[in-house]
């Protein structure tokens, strides 16, 4: 369930109200007059089967209540209630194919910022990838892909694409390009250090690395392991399985490709450079990719699925015909 608090000027209440109940999936409906301060107002309490939250949400905005007003949208774990129960049954679909669209581009918007503290994550994991891959060290490689936080921009691509916002794109490709450029470019000056004070030489990066090698040998199964994570990483997403979203961060070489790329610059050896950018490039085209056919297939899934219900209610609810 979800839990709505509505900021509403008095003198649009009853509108507000009037679509509450005529929702299905809504329950627990509240109303606190004359509460709010800013902006002046009263204040709506709801509950809302997840399934019923996007369309609710979206006939709320329909109505102008964010410009008038204010919608705060909370996910609920536990609700005890035979009224939330029956909502939740009346409402079309399951709440776990449910994508709340709204939540969804704000979740990647704030993802998708291009700041100091988002360079500082992919700068760091790219440092410590850049250890990995001179020590031949697979646990810091995953430490490294645990630390990047990369994914935020490319679902906010992805997000972008399927929801037609080109700003969030924009967004999205400034943090993702930008963000990678400066990791880069600071992990090349930290490879310069290293070797300064001699921990990090020549021999590190053209040696035989059994472990890590693959981070500079692009082939389709790179591609193929990016696209399933994006699948992955994007239903989590649109499921809050903050579980899947880790395993999703380890299971793709994007920051150990750029850290090696950096490493490889830094030793003048532009052979393992291209392949670790090739690399690099497989891994981003193929999550984009995968993230957009999976929202535009749960897109189309989860509309044909609230077409079958609805028309299946109406069967139910529609009057028998008199017998003689």
């Amino acid at each position: 369930m979800l839990h709505l608090r509505l900021l509403v000027p008095a003198d649009r209440t009853d509108e507000v109200t009037d679509l509450l109940e005529r929702t299905v999936g809504t329950a627990h409906l509240a109303v606190l007059p004359g509460v709010a301060r800013d902006p002046v107002g009263d204040i709506v309490l709801c509950d809302v089967a997840r399934e019923a939250g996007d369309e609710l949400i979206a006939e709320l905005r329909r109505l102008g209540l964010d410009d008038f007003g204010a919608i705060t949208v909370e996910n609920m774990d536990l609700t005890l209630s035979a009224r939330a129960d029956r909502a939740e049954e009346a409402a079309p679909g399951e709440g776990s194919d449910a994508v709340l669209w709204e939540e969804l581009v704000e979740a990647t918007h704030d993802d998708s910022t291009f700041s100091a503290t988002y360079v500082a994550f992919l700068a760091v994991a790219t440092m410590l990838a850049a250890c990995g891959v001179m020590l031949d060290n697979a646990i810091l490689i995953v430490g490294a892909m645990a630390v990047g936080p990369e994914f935020g921009p490319l679902a906010g691509i992805s997000t972008a694409l399927v929801q037609r916002a080109p700003r969030l794109v924009g967004r999205s490709l400034i943090a993702l390009i930008g963000g990678f450029a400066a990791a880069m470019l600071l992990t090349v000056g930290f490879a310069w250090l290293m070797d300064a004070f001699g921990l990090f030489d020549m021999s590190m990066i053209e040696g035989k690395r059994p472990n890590t090698a693959f981070v500079w040998q692009p082939d389709w199964m790179s591609f193929v392991v990016a696209f399933l994570a994006g699948i992955a990483g994007t239903l989590s997403l649109t499921s809050a399985k903050s579980g899947a979203l880790i395993g999703v961060a380890i299971s793709v070489t994007t920051v150990p490709a750029a850290a090696n790329a950096a490493v490889a610059f830094s030793y003048r050896d532009y052979g393992q450079m291209t392949g670790s950018v090739q690399q690099l490039l497989a891994n981003l085209g193929g999550i984009v990719l995968a993230g957009t056919l999976t929202l535009l297939v749960q897109k189309a899934l989860w509309r044909t699925t609230r077409r079958h219900q609805r028309a299946h209610q109406r069967a139910r609810t529609k009057p028998s015909a008199p017998t003689r």
